[in-house]
């Protein structure tokens, strides 16, 4: 039966979060027009609609202007699952959604690192290009290149921003190249993180995995030549989501072969959250009633032995914040099984996590809430 779209995506092939909401409409068999986000749509659609120059940023039929990934496939979530055959992004089992809410904020947040760094140090020329014929279709390819210098400079400087500078790109790259070993180990006995079906932490990692590690012509080359399985997945779940809509695992198991993935994101990515917090907290105590800014300096990561500094980002804490806040819901004997998880993952600081006063998502930032 045809069905007649009624979201419009404005996006972008290049941009790693409308990868996200694009296979998330896909698998969960929602209708959509995709319009490619040229200069044009930025100006008299994106900007005036919801006061940034950000994709993806979704159109849904009561005319709302939906933006931010996780914003809107939770919007979508909440309209849509359980009606019309469409599965939820989270897994009913506490455990599992506890390691799909982790994963994403892993994809989202972590592995723009590596993603990062491949586009703008592997694969700089080709971006370039790609920018200036998204931006000026019509012009001749001396001026795209002109156009897409301009227009991907400020991407091209987030690479180092967020820590990818070039005394850790070997470190960056060992991490990366490590991770898809796990990947690939795991996805060669799963489809999916958690089983047949794809949840909320395959779609944040499929932001970074697909959109630029894949599609970027030499990231994607090492992707399909050391990890073949993650390759696959990739493209069932951009491409044909469908297969990704099988059984999760029973009993609310969590793969033996996930857990390395999920030591990562504790030992690499979860010191960084913590000490964030603190940055945060000690910022809001000294800046009473202020808006967050989107930066707040600069912190210590470590990656591989090497350390290297990236810039503190407090928007991360509000994507930790969906994860604790599912931590503090469980009953206790739930809490007490997803305490001894954590505890032999290495992940014990989410536990007793220094959470700052509570965050809301403010288009590209966060603000407390008062």
């Amino acid at each position: 039966m045809n069905r007649t779209p009624v979201y419009r995506l404005y996006g972008s092939e290049l941009s790693y979060f409308t990868g996200k909401v694009r296979a998330y409409l896909r698998w969960a068999g929602l209708p959509f027009d995709e319009v490619l986000s040229d200069a044009e749509v930025y100006r008299q659609v994106i900007v005036p609609g919801v006061g940034a120059a950000v994709i993806p940023v979704l159109s849904t039929p009561a005319g709302e202007l939906l933006q931010d990934s996780t914003d809107i496939i939770d919007t979508l979530d909440a309209r849509h699952a359980g009606r019309d055959g469409v599965p939820s992004v989270y897994p009913a089992g506490p455990l599992q959604k506890l390691a799909s809410l982790m994963l994403e904020t892993y994809g989202d947040e972590w592995l723009v690192i590596p993603a990062m760094h491949y586009r703008w140090h592997h694969n700089r020329e080709w971006a370039i290009a790609q920018f200036g014929a998204l931006n000026a279709p019509r012009a001749s390819p001396e001026e795209q290149r002109q156009i897409g210098a301009r227009r991907a400079a400020p991407f091209a400087a987030a690479a180092e921003l967020l820590g990818a500078t070039p005394p850790l790109h070997a470190a960056v790259e060992a991490s990366y190249e490590a991770l898809l070993q796990e990947l690939d180990t795991h996805l060669a006995r799963h489809p999916a993180l958690l089983g047949g079906a794809a949840t909320m932490g395959d779609f944040g990692l499929i932001g970074p995995l697909y959109a630029h590690l894949w599609r970027d012509p030499a990231a994607g080359e090492l992707m399909r030549r050391r990890a073949p399985h993650v390759a696959r997945w990739v493209e069932q779940l951009q491409f044909r989501p469908a297969e990704l809509r099988g059984p999760l695992l029973p009993d609310d198991a969590i793969p033996d072969t996930l857990e390395p993935v999920l030591r990562r994101m504790a030992r690499e990515q979860l010191p960084v959250l913590v000490d964030s917090a603190h940055r945060v907290r000690r910022w809001m105590g000294e800046n009473p009633g202020q808006p967050l800014p989107r930066t707040l300096g600069q912190q210590p990561f470590t990656l591989e032995g090497c350390t290297g500094e990236r810039i503190v980002r407090p928007y991360s804490l509000w994507m930790l914040q969906r994860v604790r806040d599912h931590l503090t819901s469980l009953d206790e004997a739930d809490h007490q099984r997803a305490a001894a998880w954590l505890c032999a993952l290495g992940a014990e600081q989410l536990l007793d996590f220094p959470d700052p006063p509570r965050l809301a998502r403010d288009r590209l930032s966060v603000k407390p809430v008062h």
